[in-house]
């Protein structure tokens, strides 16, 4: 597989902005929406401008279309400090990996695991204790993933991110 993950550049935001909506479409249309993302709010255009502005967003391509896209950076967006980690770090210590997403016509097919073994790779290169990343608890599809990758299960908690539809997370480590 000739798979290529790039940053995301300010002649890249649209693209990789229809490529998350076309994901959540198809998601609210097939009662798949695991991560409970809502179209045109979250992951938009508006976070995808952010996360490129920070030099955040990342997007895949195979065979010249966007297959997969996703945020890592040091911010966990949250109260992570309530996690019941292995190993207690300290923020700028490890990278979190946000927004992940691999084109469902391609699912199956190793993208999510490429995904996740360029995020090791970057952490693990600049020097980052750990990867950890929070999952919405009914999003089997991507915690079944990061436990085939050896993450670790660090505990089911409230991030004091204040959306209701969401209470908790079932957060996830990679210690190095």
């Amino acid at each position: 597989m000739n798979l290529e993950i790039k940053k995301c550049r300010e002649t890249d935001i649209a693209a990789v902005a229809e490529f998350y909506d076309e994901q959540v479409r198809h998601m609210d249309m097939t009662d798949t929406n695991y991560p409970l993302w809502e179209y045109n709010v979250y992951p938009s255009i508006t976070s995808v401008r952010e996360c490129t502005e920070r030099a955040e967003q990342y997007f895949c391509v195979l065979d010249g279309e966007i297959c997969g896209a996703f945020v890592l950076n040091e911010n966990p967006g949250g109260a992570y400090e309530k996690g019941k980690w292995k190993r207690q770090l300290s923020l700028g210590e490890y990278l979190v990996i946000h927004t992940l997403s691999v084109d469902y016509k391609r699912s199956g097919r190793g993208i999510g695991k490429r995904i996740v073994e360029f995020c090791l790779d970057t952490a693990r290169s600049g020097g980052y204790k750990a990867v950890r990343i929070d999952v919405v608890p009914i999003n089997i599809p991507a915690i079944r993933l990061y436990e085939k990758m050896g993450f670790s299960f660090a505990g089911e908690m409230d991030l004091d991110r204040a959306i209701k539809e969401i209470p908790s997370f079932s957060l996830f480590e990679y210690n190095f």
